[in-house]
């Protein structure tokens, strides 16, 4: 699993600088959105300063101190939306919650959120404030489209119990159940109970057929008397 957020400090160029982001396996610059403030948990918004949005991640870095900054994957949000409700809070933004992979008890509550000795790795929540509120729609549309690169992974377990098919797959499984149909009614013996091991099952499987077979002779003598008596 990915992790949740954590200190970013990799920047390049002069002044402020850019994050650095890993170009060589596809990742990607977004957006660059300017005077934007940070709260981490429910803590008091940092200074603002500039949020970058790459298809893998979410950088924050502070305009003024290079050593400060935040970044989060994709893969570790779990919900983003659109605040604009001042009782949720006093200022227009975008709301995130974060994956820790931590149990619910064992991440940090609203309290040690705002204590000095934060542990990032247990931060749940965190708010993005543009100083321009017009701003949100277009992060929130970016916000989308990075998520929608950056789906779920599917563990092996899941794979096995994967109930949707494409057509092509329906049409082969379709395909195999005709051709052990066939093949049970060429040999009887070879039923499905043989392959549970259940040998009681095949043999009444087996007996079946064979009365079928007896009830279809005793109507073919049937017809024959009846066609023997209008003559």
């Amino acid at each position: 699993m990915a992790p949740g957020l954590r200190q970013f400090t990799e920047r390049r160029g002069d002044g402020a600088g850019q994050p650095v982001i890993d170009t060589e396996n596809g990742e990607e610059l977004m957006l660059v959105c300017r005077e934007v403030s940070i709260v981490i948990g429910n803590g008091s918004p940092e200074s603002p300063g500039t949020l970058y949005i790459s298809t893998k991640k979410v950088v924050w870095l502070s305009d003024v101190d290079r050593t400060k900054g935040y970044a989060v994957d994709f893969l570790s949000i779990s919900l983003h939306a659109v605040s604009r409700d001042p009782e949720a809070y006093p200022s227009p933004c975008i709301y995130t919650q974060i994956e820790t992979g931590e149990n619910e008890d064992e991440s940090e509550g609203s309290d040690s959120e705002c204590s000095d000795a934060l542990d990032l790795s247990k931060v749940t929540e965190m708010r993005l404030v543009p100083s321009d509120p017009s701003q949100l729609d277009t992060l929130f549309q970016v916000f989308c489209e990075c998520a929608e690169l950056n789906p779920e992974p599917v563990e092996d377990n899941e794979e096995e119990h994967n109930w949707i098919f494409s057509a092509d797959q329906l049409a082969d499984e379709t395909a195999e159940a005709e051709d052990s149909e066939w093949n049970f009614s060429q040999n009887p013996t070879s039923s499905i109970g043989h392959s549970n091991g259940d040998h009681d099952l095949a043999r009444t499987v087996l007996e079946l057929q064979i009365n079928d077979h007896r009830f279809e002779d005793a109507e073919e003598m049937e017809h024959e008397h009846e066609n023997e008596g209008r003559h």
